[in-house]
């Protein structure tokens, strides 16, 4: 294994695939751009109701993590359809799996979002 030389123009062209990466994701995925709304509302919730730093915390893991899932399962669905591209029990798994890994961050989220606005809605009224 030869090491390559350090190139800031690699490095550079890796933050343009990845954000190529983004891209697709929200222009193809609809669950994404439905993440992306609800990501902005808790940001905008989150300056109206001046979030601690660790509640800041908490929201942005769980945005991330949400995110990442969904990054993850967008590229998983779209090897498997490239590799079996007609119906097949297994490539069905595939998907419903990684379908599911976005479905528990997502529902991790929730709890953290109702950890930390709901006392602060309470207070409210």
């Amino acid at each position: 294994m030869s090491l390559e030389r350090f190139s800031f123009r690699k490095r550079a062209e890796s933050f343009v695939h990845a954000f190529e990466g983004l891209r697709v994701l929200f222009c193809e995925e609809w669950n994404a751009c439905i993440h992306l709304v609800v990501m902005l509302c808790a940001v905008v919730a989150g300056f109206l109701f001046h979030l601690t730093a660790g509640e800041w915390m908490a929201v942005v893991f769980a945005i991330g993590l949400v995110f990442s899932l969904e990054l993850i399962n967008t590229a998983i669905e779209n090897l498997a359809d490239f590799v079996c591209a007609e119906r097949h029990e297994q490539i069905r798994k595939v998907k419903d799996l990684s379908a599911a890994a976005v479905l528990v961050g997502a529902l991790a989220a929730l709890a953290v979002g109702v950890l930390v606005f709901l006392p602060k809605i309470m207070d409210l009224i």
